[in-house]
């Protein structure tokens, strides 16, 4: 099994180092809404592969594209409704891009639910919607309680050997465009 880059690393003893979250979870509150927050060890991208199996298809992608490298423009591309083998086929596709590298959030939704699943840049997960479904899936990935949190100082990473996978994804659906938000800024 080869070591795939790391999409975030911290600084120990004057020097930076990859980091990796412990496979932990919560639920959480934020204003009205309950969610899941959870940790990607090593940047996995099966966590999310798995949550947003557990929803309703179709689903919605939306690839927040914040720090691009030629790709395309920084923005939101959100995806025309995705069927479960499309979305395996696209993760299967780029998943070791999504995993090792820093320039984009993405989200996964099944309106069927109103239900929503992000992977960020942080590789952190935060899941909204059945959240009693999507904890026992993270419990039979192995996850514990405890909390994701974000090591400071931190850097991201946008690697150069992506760029070419970081194409072919906004080449993979007729993504509609829009402006980042507010919110959407690093």
């Amino acid at each position: 099994m080869s070591i795939r880059p790391s999409k975030l690393s911290h600084a120990i003893a004057g020097s930076w180092e990859p980091y990796s979250h412990p496979a932990v979870y919560n639920v959480s509150s934020v204003d009205e809404d309950r969610r899941i927050v959870a940790g990607v060890p090593l940047g996995d991208p099966i966590p999310f592969t798995r949550l947003v199996s557990c929803l309703e298809p179709p689903y919605f992608l939306l690839y927040v594209l914040h720090t691009p490298r030629g790709e395309g423009d920084a923005g939101r591309y959100q995806s025309p409704a995705v069927s479960s083998e499309q979305f395996h086929e696209f993760m299967s596709r780029f998943g070791s891009y999504l995993s090792s590298d820093s320039r984009f959030d993405i989200w996964a939704h099944s309106p069927v639910e109103q239900a929503t699943v992000v992977w960020d840049r942080h590789n952190q997960l935060f899941a909204y919607g059945p959240l009693i479904r999507l904890s026992s899936e993270l419990d039979a990935l192995g996850f514990t309680p405890g909390e994701a949190s974000i090591p400071f100082p931190h850097q991201h990473h946008y690697r150069e050997e992506f760029d070419a996978d970081a194409r072919a994804l906004l080449e993979s659906f007729a993504w509609a465009y829009s402006p980042l938000r507010p919110e959407d800024a690093q």
